[in-house]
């Protein structure tokens, strides 16, 4: 660990305004102080085996993720620590575990990618690709709601992402906006194989947890056994609520929401957005079908129809007029 003589200084990055700031060299490691810049929160760095882990990413109830340098490679990484508390708890190791082998068995663009699994003095961690410009939640949070052409891409890749786990006999099970991030160059990510299980598990193991109730299928709730139509109804909501930025269904508690997946009739996105396009409306509804069989039948069809609402959309806008601008209304008018 590195964290300078006791009483001096260390420079670092704010990760926030990009600034190299003196801290105070007493700090431990992974404490913050404030940028005196921008005030944002400026972590000593940790020193773990060859990875300088720099700053927070995200927190959650497994372990804290952390923006990371590999100074064998020179490249950004994110490390996620578990939680020091979690280490003795047979079924969380397990978890965490699960997590690193079903993302490490899968390669694919639009699923983050394992670097390694380890363990040092006592701390687990797993090293993955860097994907911290936010994710489709925050995003969703920030614009209230996503441009349907972008809505359309991210459906396309996550399905793809999907297809792949499938093929590889995993669902992922548990499909929303915070495990969707984006990289530098906003490529969606599908994070969290927490809770993903075999394509053959039994019943009774594939419902112990429901997932995210907004973005539940309703199948898992009846307690039915799920497939690879339950992730693409998760997947479905969430593209829902990108495009209309309303959850598919929503209500005071969670017994009524999980019932409104299961008996209440879907509001078609383009009747919450009239500018929606019908294909794309179309499209979602049916991939939001109470009876599995009403789904696409495969990741293909999935695909396929977004492709042709990504492509119709793309000639209404290429054949919209571009609205004139005052600086060229003056040209014209000045010749």
């Amino acid at each position: 660990m590195s964290t300078g003589d006791k009483g001096s200084l260390k420079m670092v990055t704010c990760s926030w305004c990009d600034t190299k700031v003196f801290i105070s060299g007493d700090l431990a490691p992974l404490a913050t102080e404030p940028c005196k810049k921008c005030g944002h929160p400026i972590m000593m760095p940790l020193q773990l085996r060859q990875f300088e882990l720099q700053g927070v990413i995200a927190s959650g109830g497994m372990g804290t993720v952390y923006r990371a340098l590999d100074t064998t490679l020179q490249r950004k990484v994110a490390v996620k620590l578990m939680k020091k508390e979690l280490l003795d708890d047979a079924r969380a190791l397990e978890d965490f575990f699960r997590e690193a082998r079903a993302c490490a068995s899968l390669n694919h663009t639009n699923i983050i990618h394992i670097y390694t699994f380890d363990e040092w003095e006592g701390q687990r961690y797993l090293v993955m690709e860097l994907a911290d410009r936010g994710s489709l939640d925050t995003r969703i949070e920030k614009q209230t709601r996503v441009a349907e052409l972008e809505v359309l891409d991210i459906g396309i890749k996550i399905s793809s992402a999907l297809d792949l786990a499938l093929k590889h006999n995993l669902l992922h099970r548990d499909i929303k906006p915070g495990n969707i991030l984006f990289d530098t160059d906003l490529e969606p990510k599908l994070v969290d194989f927490g809770l993903a299980r075999s394509t053959d598990a039994e019943p009774e193991s594939l419902t112990e947890t429901h997932g995210t109730p907004y973005y539940v299928a309703p199948e898992k709730i009846q307690r039915e056994k799920e497939t690879f139509l339950s992730d693409m109804y998760s997947l479905g909501c969430t593209l829902y609520h990108a495009l209309t930025g309303s959850v598919p269904f929503d209500a005071p508690t969670v017994e009524e929401l999980v019932s409104a997946h299961v008996h209440v009739a879907l509001t078609p996105p383009n009747l919450v957005l009239p500018e929606i396009t019908q294909t794309t409306s179309d499209a979602l509804v049916k991939v939001l079908a109470k009876n599995p069989a009403d789904r696409y039948l495969s990741y293909d069809e999935f695909r396929m129809a977004f492709e042709l609402a990504r492509s119709q959309l793309l000639i209404q806008q290429s054949t919209q007029p571009a609205p004139e601008s005052p600086k060229s209304k003056t040209s014209w008018w000045r010749r």
